[in-house]
Order: structure tokens, then C-alpha cells, then sequence
């Protein structure tokens, strides 16, 4: 019986395979990615681009100037580019928009005298009683 069971012989060393742990590298790899993504999505607060109620307005500028408006509205994605061209059409002015030395953009919109805003028939807003 005993000369059908191969044994090593104790002065030989043990096979081993040179690739056995790239499989494990691998793993760790893809744990490490699928966790950044998700800290990527947490710190900018961007939850609401991977769910389907959400709605998302972008905008992107590639590197020579060119930007992009990117917009998600439930399960639609819609993206327009801007061409830099002055529009036309009739309309009225509804504010000023203001950028700050950090670069924040602040929308200011326009104030209606009091005698327009009482005398708007389609107004929400019930104007004040005097006392």
C-alpha cells in the first residue's frame, strides 16, 4: 500500500503557486474603488444624481471654455451647450445676477412698487394692512 501514495520527501520544498495572491489583489482593488465612489458621493453631497426622483443641474466646462448645462430630471437626462450668443425675444426683466470675488453668482430679483403688487389681480401674496 504504501508505495501507491506519493509523499514529497522532506528535504524538497513545498510547491507553491507565484500567482496565488494577484487574485486576492484584485479583490482589494475593486472593494478600494466601490468604496472612493462611494465617499466621492457622500462628500459632494451628489446622492440625488443616482436616485431616480432627484433632479441635478450641472454645469461643465471642458478645457477650452466651452460649457455644457447638464440637466436630470427623474429617470431624463437632458445636456444643452452654450453657444455665447446673445438671445432675443420678448420678455420682461426679472433681476440682476451679481458674481462675487470668490466667484459665487448671487441672483437679485427686481422689487415691484407697492402700488403694481396690490393692484395685481393674479397676485399670492395679500398685501398688508396698514394699522
Amino acid at each position: 500500500m504504501g508505495r501507491f501514495i506519493k509523499l514529497a520527501a522532506p528535504e524538497e520544498p513545498p510547491e507553491e503557486d507565484p500567482l496565488a495572491g494577484v487574485a486576492n489583489l484584485f479583490d482589494v482593488s475593486i472593494v478600494f474603488i466601490v468604496g472612493l465612489m462611494i465617499t466621492l458621493f457622500t462628500v459632494y453631497n451628489m446622492g440625488d444624481l443616482m436616485s431616480g426622483e432627484g433632479e441635478v443641474t450641472m454645469v461643465k466646462t471642458d478645457a477650452s471654455g466651452m460649457r455644457e448645462i447638464i440637466v436630470k430630471k427623474g429617470e431624463t437626462i437632458t445636456a444643452y451647450k452654450v453657444s455665447g450668443e446673445t438671445g432675443t425675444g420678448d420678455g420682461e426683466r426679472l433681476g440682476s445676477a451679481y458674481r462675487l470675488a470668490d466667484g459665487q453668482i448671487i441672483y437679485v430679483p427686481d422689487e415691484e412698487p407697492a402700488g403694481e403688487a396690490a393692484s395685481a389681480p393674479d397676485s399670492d401674496v395679500a398685501p398688508a394692512e396698514a394699522p
